[in-house]
């Protein structure tokens, strides 16, 4: 190959180079698809197309920390990388920093929103115990679960709860921005236990406060109702003390459950064999309330069937109108012989 040749052939190479670069950013910000060279404990060299190997560092590999970068890098894995400033990582010069991290972060956080937008409950597995609470791993990301959002029976140091066990939880907080991600487990398990209770059901409670509006009944399993003023009797009733204290046991009426607020609405009125009972009485309503709540069903069974009953027969009269008007209408435009 002469002199002249060699020199076209290098200005087409540089020519390609000049394409190549205007086509493909290498500037922080970037993201592209790379494929994984080798993998050592410190990071990953990544063919991205540079001129050298990109380093992706083990802090970067993945949103959740890990010790071990080999098990979510493998030599041959294709994957898409975000370039990322140099900051403090200490490579050659010309080479670039990429992150899989910050790519896995944007879908992630977007998956938690709409997981946390349909109340979902996930399996959070525990990494640290603190005095605060626990520090775990669900969803892809880091979050923390406040020890008051801890089930009493499992708080945070607490025989039952170690390192690696997995808690159900439903989401408290969840901030992109802040990379802020707050669990509950009583809410989760609240939830869960709830769905064992239908509206009219019968469950025992234990008054743990008494208010002026009315009292906060704890129905087991980390489930607590509000018993209102205006639904402990038939009669009226100024003074809730004068009838319910701290400690009391009683049975309560399921009325509602705001799933989005969390709040239980309960009973006592709709238990009761005559009105005032449970002003007079308590002691009674406490005896039949298992049979009162059986009549309450039975009777919005029956509230129910009726209303399908009349909505049923006003729709075969409203049929029946219109097929008449039809019918009128049909005959009016017939032309006569």
């Amino acid at each position: 190959i002469n002199a002249a040749e060699v020199e076209a052939a290098y200005a087409e190479f540089d020519t390609l180079l000049k394409e190549y670069f205007e086509n493909y950013s290498f500037e922080p910000g970037a993201r592209l698809v790379g494929t994984v060279l080798n993998v050592s404990k410190r990071g990953a060299q990544v063919d991205i197309g540079a001129k050298l190997p990109a380093f992706c560092p083990a802090s970067e590999a993945s949103l959740v920390p890990t010790t071990k970068i080999k098990s979510v890098l493998v030599p041959g894995m294709r994957r898409w990388f975000e370039i990322i400033p140099r900051g403090g990582h200490r490579v050659e010069p010309e080479k670039l920093i990429i992150s899989a991290s910050k790519v896995e972060s944007e879908i992630t956080w977007a998956r938690l929103n709409q997981l946390k937008q349909e109340d979902v409950t996930l399996e959070a597995t525990v990494d640290i115990i603190s005095r605060g609470g626990l520090i775990v791993s669900a969803g892809g990301v880091r979050g923390f679960i406040p020890a008051s959002h801890v089930r009493t029976t499992e708080a945070a140091g607490e025989e039952g709860v170690q390192v690696g066990t997995v808690l159900p939880v439903k989401f408290l907080e969840l901030d992109q921005a802040q990379e802020r991600c707050l669990f509950s487990h009583r809410r989760a398990l609240s939830d869960s236990q709830l769905k064992s209770f239908k509206v009219g059901d019968v469950v025992m409670g234990t008054i743990i406060s008494v208010k002026a509006y009315g009292a906060f009944v704890d129905i087991g399993g980390d489930l607590n109702g509000l018993l209102h003023v205006s639904q402990i009797s038939h009669d009226r009733l100024s003074n809730v003390e004068s009838v319910l204290s701290v400690g009391d046991k009683l049975k309560v009426m399921i009325l509602s459950h705001d799933k989005e607020r969390g709040r239980i609405s309960l009973s006592t009125k709709k238990l009761e064999p005559t009105p005032g009972d449970m002003i007079r009485n308590p002691q009674l309503v406490f005896e039949k309330a298992d049979e009162m709540a059986a009549q309450f069903r039975e009777r919005v069974a029956a509230a129910e069937a009726a209303a399908r009953l009349e909505e049923a027969r006003m729709q075969q009269m409203r049929e029946s109108a219109f097929k008449e008007e039809g019918g009128a209408g049909e005959g009016e435009a017939a032309p006569s012989e």
